[in-house]
């Protein structure tokens, strides 16, 4: 199929270079002639596993082209995915100014009839405000659908090229129709096409979203309870998820959600029930606790060294929201170096694709290293922000001589507690009394 894709950010490439890998030819495009020149030469604008190869193996066999053309990329699709950021404004709701600019843009250069792909997370509604918007500037035929998307950063390659599931909401069985011979050659193991109603769709993003970050934010909270009554919040969560009921995924205690979607999205649903008259207490609790969680780590920090930060260095591992990804857009990272700097402390980090991102963010405030053995020499403690696999087996014993004193903040519960404190380390986690004596077996 003849496909175009506007915008060129983490959903827009993704998509458009997996449709490609599929034999479609895709045109992606976007308004940033630099980003797009960079593509052409092979150049990838954000770190994911898998998609630098596919975008180069589909690029040379002529099927994913780039463009800031996009009345050529209309004119020359059937299927046209809009793609777009809709960042959140001040009041939690969605700025939709660029969807309503590439609809607009679509409505003037349609030539026949399309298909048009709500790809980006849009408040409930928002297909029925682009079709009256695109109705006013053609006189073509064409359909405005919700096909929202559920890329995990990290594996997004992997969930689009294999997917649970995919939603199509629709009001037209002409679109319908095209839509399930698009998708399935990526659902041959069976998961299933779900179509619905338009705004059930656009619902079903946020409600998935916005369930998985409660999720994030009940662990969070037992695990707090957890640690101020002595028991052990990662074997009260194995206990838990042996539960097919509950399952395993997103019940780890740590340092709460960030990135682009579940801060975005929830606070999104918050503004649309707050809109609506409706109750939405559930909600407003879980991006409570999450926003809660960072100070609650920052304040063990403060703690330990009783309100006197002063000149303290600490070596930082890990930058981006969560690992395989380069991203920090809402990492936790950014509020707790922040608020350890306004203590007057020092800043020694790592990442191994975020740190790029991390000198826009932090500029010449903090020391950036070339590994993370660099980051903790003569360091004070040692500050575990992300779960790279390549923090999980560091050599314990070369860390504790790089630094001034054996001190770990493991935000993310990685370390083995009993092992650390048999090394000789101070070790503080999340869900757990660091002075409680550990159970002998």
């Amino acid at each position: 199929m003849k496909i175009c894709v506007i915008g060129t950010g983490y959903v827009g490439l993704v998509v458009g270079t997996c449709l490609s890998e599929m034999g479609n030819n895709v045109i992606c495009v976007d308004n940033n002639l630099q980003k797009i020149e960079q593509l052409k030469d092979g150049i990838i604008p954000i770190y994911e596993p898998g998609l630098e190869e596919l975008v180069k193996s589909n690029v040379s066999e002529n099927r994913l082209i780039f463009t800031t053309d996009i009345k050529y990329a209309v004119e020359n699709s059937l299927i046209c995915y809009i793609a777009v950021g809709t960042p959140q404004k001040e009041d939690g709701s969605a700025d939709l100014s660029s969807v309503y600019k590439v609809a607009e843009d679509i409505g003037r250069y349609i030539n026949n009839y399309k298909v048009i792909v709500d790809k980006s997370t849009v408040p409930i509604g928002t297909a029925e405000k682009l079709t009256e918007l695109i109705k006013s500037k053609t006189k073509y035929e064409f359909d405005v659908i919700s096909n929202p998307e559920f890329l995990k950063q990290g594996a997004a390659v992997e969930d689009f090229l294999k997917p649970d599931r995919i939603i199509i909401g629709s009001n037209s069985s002409k679109a319908t129709e095209i839509m399930q011979e698009l998708y399935a050659p990526f659902l041959r193991t069976g998961n299933p096409i779900i179509t619905m109603d338009v705004k059930s769709a656009e619902m079903t993003k946020y409600a998935s979203n916005s369930f998985l970050a409660l999720k994030v934010s009940f662990a969070n909270e037992i695990a707090n309870i957890c640690e101020q009554i002595g028991a052990d919040a990662e074997m009260v969560r194995k206990g838990m998820c042996a539960d097919k009921r509950i399952g395993a995924q997103f019940l780890f205690a740590g340092l709460g959600y960030g990135g682009s979607c579940f801060p975005k999205d929830i606070q999104a649903l918050i503004k649309t029930a707050k809109d609506n008259n409706c109750n939405y207490d559930i909600l407003q609790a879980a991006d409570n606790v999450n926003r809660n969680q960072r100070q609650l780590f920052i304040n063990k920090i403060i703690n330990k060294y009783e309100n006197n930060l002063k000149d303290k260095t600490f070596g930082i591992w890990g930058l981006s929201f969560k690992p395989k990804t380069s991203d920090m857009r809402e990492a936790p990272s950014i509020t707790i170096i922040n608020e350890l700097l306004k203590l007057d402390a020092k800043i020694q980090c790592y990442d191994p694709k975020a740190m790029d991102n991390a000198k826009k963010i932090f500029k010449n405030r903090i020391q950036y290293s070339q590994n993370a053995y660099e980051a903790i020499k003569d360091a004070d403690a040692l500050l575990l922000l992300t779960e790279w696999n390549e923090f999980r087996r560091p050599d314990f014993e070369k860390v504790k001589l790089l630094l001034k004193q054996p001190i770990i903040f493991d935000g993310r519960n990685q370390y083995n507690s009993k092992k650390l404190i048999e090394l000789g380390f101070e070790y503080y986690s999340i869900g757990k009394n660091p002075n409680k004596k550990e159970t002998k077996n």
